[in-house]
């Protein structure tokens, strides 16, 4: 795809948007799609060609239209795709929405693409709720709208607030050093340089506890914050904290860390008391899933022993992720749960006006190509047509998740899968392209 781009795109084109860029719209375009069948070509001029095409993964009709440079050798200078609508692109009805979207989701269900849930609302109102799929096949049960789904990465936005509330209760600073909260932290290098607002923004220089020592690892004696620390304790920063940004999960177990020194409560303790239960999310905790908690659904993946890979979901993922999730992700929740904590967030009951701004607001831009897509503390934030999405997804074999809040118009969506991703993440992806028509 890059050399394709390099050949046949415009130099002026290339100049003004980089290859990366170009290349992360075809991505997108294949994450939704799987490919497109060209049905037609709906238009030809000397400067344009509008296609008609086929969705391999749902069969929608979408079309694809090329535009290139006047001059020889006529580069292409954009792509554009859109839905095939039959209504000109008008604004939907939240009753269209709601309709477009079970058609979506059955559609994914019968190319065996999706199995969850999925929550629309409008402030307080229901929109739309489907529960697809099953939650245990060797059971045969089937998922519901209650099921409790792994978060991935989304846990990250419940540490953030934790953080944010010690921060407003004046027992901490986004500025404070990791050394000055936790005077035993065994790396120097980390205790003396990093920042609370380093680590909550990706910018640290930590890294990623999913090494060879993760791997190696007796995955039930990982349940406490500090079961992980062994894991990436000892590693050298990557690059000078501040310097640029690289997605760490072990920065958020530092913050663990941080919350249980500073509120004197286990990390657990501390989110139940002071984000699920304010927020009215009596279906979401970090749970130990060997204790066999009920209503659970089961990861199903197509990464199998040894690194094998399958076309299909043939392995549960079990054995690949740790008996009990923690501040960087792993815990469970609902697609209701979770539009309970976007209207708590909202109303400012987890935390005050000036406080929710700043911790929902872009501080650093983690793809230079993609100039709307900012990443704030624990939440990405970003302008999609003028609109202002917050939330984050999570992702890991058998487990994706997706919580946009659309600030300025009210919606909250919550898509849940117990499928690698992007399952839910195309389905949440739908869903934008119909509320922001």
């Amino acid at each position: 795809m890059r050399a394709f781009i390099q050949e046949h795109y415009a130099k002026t084109t290339l100049a003004q948007r980089p290859v990366e860029q170009h290349l992360g719209t075809y991505g997108g375009l294949w994450m939704n799609t799987e490919g497109l069948t060209l049905r037609k070509v709906e238009s030809s001029s000397e400067r344009t060609v509008i296609l008609v095409a086929r969705d391999k993964l749902a069969g929608d009709e979408v079309r694809l239209q090329v535009d290139v440079e006047a001059k020889a050798p006529h580069g292409i200078t954009g792509v554009k795709v859109q839905p095939v609508a039959s209504d000109s692109g008008r604004p939907l009805t939240d009753e269209e929405v709601a309709k477009a979207t079970q058609a979506y989701v059955e559609k994914l269900v019968a190319a065996e693409a999706f199995s969850g849930t999925v929550l629309i609302a409008r402030g307080d109102k229901l929109v739309y709720q489907g529960a697809f799929g099953l939650a245990s096949r060797g059971f045969q049960v089937p998922n519901r709208l209650d099921t409790k789904f792994n978060l991935g990465s989304m846990n990250k936005m419940f540490t953030a607030v934790a953080i944010a509330q010690l921060v407003e209760a004046g027992k901490l600073s986004f500025q404070d050093k990791v050394g000055k909260v936790l005077p035993d932290y065994p790396n120097k290098a980390v205790a003396g340089k990093v920042t609370v607002h380093q680590l909550l923004t990706h910018t640290s220089g930590l890294g990623n506890f999913f090494n060879a020592r993760y791997d190696a690892a007796d995955k039930s004696r990982l349940r406490e914050t500090q079961d992980f620390l062994p894991l990436f304790v000892d590693e050298p920063l990557a690059f000078e904290p501040g310097a640029r940004w690289s997605y760490s999960n072990s920065g958020f177990v530092v913050l663990g860390a941080i919350i249980e020194k500073v509120s004197g409560q286990s990390y657990f303790d501390y989110v139940r008391e002071h984000i699920y239960k304010p927020a009215g999310m009596t279906h979401s905790d970090c749970y130990e899933i060997d204790r066999d908690p009920p209503n659970l659904a089961v990861g199903y993946t197509s990464q199998g022993p040894g690194g094998q890979q399958s076309d299909k979901r043939e392995w549960n993922n079990l054995f690949l992720h740790v008996v009990r999730g923690g501040p960087p992700g792993g815990g469970y929740s609902t697609v209701g749960d979770l539009w309970r904590f976007s209207q708590a967030l909202q109303a400012n009951k987890l935390l005050g006006a000036k406080t929710t701004q700043l911790l929902t607001t872009g501080k650093v831009q983690p793809r230079p190509e993609h100039k709307d897509d900012k990443y704030a503390y624990g939440f990405e934030d970003a302008q999609v047509q003028g609109t202002r999405i917050i939330g984050h997804g999570g992702g890991f074999p058998g487990i994706n998740s997706k919580l946009d809040i659309y600030l300025g118009k009210g919606y909250t969506v919550a898509v849940m899968s117990n499928y690698d991703p992007p399952s839910a993440g195309r389905v949440a992806q739908r869903i934008r392209t119909l509320l922001l028509r």
